[in-house]
């Protein structure tokens, strides 16, 4: 099995696919050409599933960063008789940054090796495992190189270094003294395009410099914010950009599939697609770490993505990278997952849910850039009018919520929130939208749900909205009522519930859960799954907005820096942390949390500038 910390790992991305590297230079993941593409590593997943190794021999320290403004990485290893840094890199091509960055990414994988103190040894494993693990590919040396044939994928690894070849893996070593460097890259290409080939080492060194000036373009030109944690801020910006996909705007909501959410249990999805849900909050964080022009790629493709609706037809929630609907699960048997994790998936059954929120992250997303979409052309109009007439229609029914509860479906607050903030916004954009004959009804209807949240959703005895209507059970997506504006952030009712989730739904690290999963009528707990699972990051960072909001700012401060503390040594954050050891949880990195992140330290900038002006 797999056991190295999540935490140990960092991404890699040219904004096609994503890599990850362990902190002792293991490439344990690695999806060509696409996030979602089949994997060349995934010793994540399994121990023999593939992976690509470089490291000192013997004993060695680690530390590691990201290039300033950049997504490569240096690792650099410390042993008894020198020093050596390790940079990795997916390469982003020639002269693409800016507004281009990932255009005509050439899938290619990079690593340098130079020793800038005494002398090292390093050795060298590689052994890759398409599909998943499936295929053992017939490797074969060529000058200055190694092949690998097997299934769709034509693999061409560059080394300088001699190898030896031995049931589908390659090893070698070679000793560097300082001001020495190797360099390494792993081509990739199918049966149908330029096949891969061995490059040169002075070709290698260009492609990594382009790859630096790439991202610092990028990062020159989209980041601005300046307030409090401003390079936490761009580093999660960097992140969300090397989770979006080039050639459509999409953003992942994960690098990885089945992470588990509770070590050893069955909560292991695929996060390598896009969803609605995150749309709106998705929009804000862009606004605020990247630029407008990101925010729109983003909206665009969710409005391409999304199908023809109309009141019989409900809005899927989640979408492939390129706009793919049916992203059917199937369990794969043959890896044992991370830490016994178990079953490890592909695909996400959750496309086939309802949830009746996506309508109001859909208009919020849209009512960010009302400034940008006054041109809209016919078909996206109709398209948003139709969201909010069907949030009008299906307001009422029951889904299976923004957590995607695999149970029977319930009257969940914040899907009724959000239907609200689907009119509401729709209201707002009824002249871009064309809707004048729609107003009266929508305001209609935005007052009914109204009347009825506050009315079904607050329990007395909890002193707290809760989960869904009739429930005692306390949820974290009640928090995010004062950021759509459903009510103001100082209402008694809100406080009294930040105050609910703050004490009774956090470990004893003051990190905030979801809900709670043991408080179900069966063995499978609430959400129709076994076991429990970490706390969850984002909404630690919506505890610390809704302070904010409220003008409880140290407090929001406090939340705050308890979630950033999560982080990884190179900034990256999962989607949960274990409750009994503080482990990182769940895929990785997640955008989710990052999305919190940058949106939490916006709301408390804000806060803090409010106060100054009184």
């Amino acid at each position: 099995m797999s056991s190295t910390p999540i935490a140990d790992y960092a991404l890699l991305s040219d904004r096609h696919s994503a890599a990850l590297v362990s902190r002792a230079g293991s490439l344990d993941w690695l999806c060509f050409p696409r996030f979602d593409s089949p994997s060349v590593f995934a010793r994540l997943l399994d121990e023999d599933a593939g992976h690509w190794s470089i490291h000192p021999v013997g004993d060695y320290a680690v530390t590691r960063e990201y290039r300033e403004r950049t997504m490569v990485l240096d690792t650099t290893f410390r042993t008894s008789r020198g020093t050596v840094v390790l940079t990795d890199a997916l390469l982003l091509g020639r002269h693409n940054g800016d507004h281009l960055l990932g255009v005509g990414a050439p899938h290619i994988l990079a690593r340098e090796v130079t020793c800038v103190e005494g002398t090292a040894e390093i050795e060298l494993e590689y052994r890759p495992r398409p599909e998943y693990g499936l295929i053992t590919p017939l490797l074969s040396a060529v000058d200055d190189g190694v092949t690998s044939r097997g299934g769709a994928e034509w693999l061409v690894l560059t080394t300088p270094v001699a190898l030896t070849s031995n049931d589908g893996t390659v090893r070698g070593s070679t000793t560097l003294r300082r001001g020495e460097t190797l360099r390494f890259a792993l081509h990739r290409s199918t049966l149908d395009e330029t096949p891969a080939r061995v490059w040169e080492q002075g070709q290698i060194a260009g492609w990594l410099t382009d790859t630096v000036r790439a991202w610092r373009s990028w990062s020159d030109l989209h980041q601005a914010y300046v307030g409090p944690w401003r390079d936490l801020v761009h580093h999660s910006g960097r992140v969300l950009e090397a989770l979006s996909f080039q050639p459509s705007g999409a953003i992942v909501a994960a690098a990885t599939t089945s992470l588990p959410e509770g070590v050893g249990g069955e909560r292991n999805w695929d996060y390598r697609y896009s969803w609605v849900r995150d749309a709106s909050l998705t929009m804000d964080a862009l606004w605020v770490a990247a630029c407008p022009d990101e925010a729109s790629d983003f909206f665009a493709f969710l409005a391409t993505a999304a199908p023809s609706l109309d009141t019989d037809k409900a809005l899927q929630i989640m979408f492939g990278v390129g706009g793919e609907h049916d992203l059917t699960e199937r369990t794969l048997p043959h890896l044992r997952g991370w830490r016994d994790s178990r079953p490890v998936r592909i695909g996400n059954d959750a496309w086939t849910q309802r949830q009746i929120d996506v309508y109001g992250e859909l208009l919020t997303a849209a009512h960010r850039l009302a400034d940008q979409i006054v041109d809209i052309d016919v078909d996206t109009r109709r398209f948003l009018r139709t969201c909010a007439d069907v949030a009008a229609e299906r307001w009422r029914e029951p889904d299976q919520g923004i957590w995607e509860i695999r149970g029977e479906p319930r009257h969940f607050l914040y899907s009724k929130v959000m239907c609200w903030a689907a009119v509401d916004r729709a209201i707002e954009l009824a002249d871009v939208l064309e809707a004048g004959d729609r107003i009266d009804r929508w305001r209609q209807v935005r007052d009914e749900i109204w009347q009825t949240v506050v009315g079904e959703g607050w329990c007395e005895s909890e002193g707290a909205f809760t989960q869904y209507f009739g429930s005692t059970a306390l949820d974290a997506s009640a928090l995010m009522m004062p950021v759509v504006g459903f009510l103001p952030a100082d209402d008694p009712r809100l406080l009294a519930t930040i105050d609910a989730i703050e004490d009774r739904l956090t470990d004893e690290r003051g990190l905030v859960y979801r809900y709670r999963t043991a408080r179900g009528v069966d063995e499978h707990g609430v959400d129709g799954l076994a076991g429990t699972e970490g706390t969850f990051v984002m909404c630690t960072f919506w505890l610390a907005q809704a302070l904010a909001l409220s003008g409880q700012v140290e407090r929001a401060r406090s939340a705050f820096e308890r979630a950033v503390a999560c982080a990884n040594d190179v900034g990256l954050l999962a989607e949960e942390v274990d409750p009994a050891t503080g482990e990182l949880l769940g895929n990785f990195p997640q955008a989710f949390s990052h999305i919190g992140l940058v949106n939490a330290a916006w709301a408390i900038s804000q806060a803090e500038q409010g106060q100054q002006r009184t």
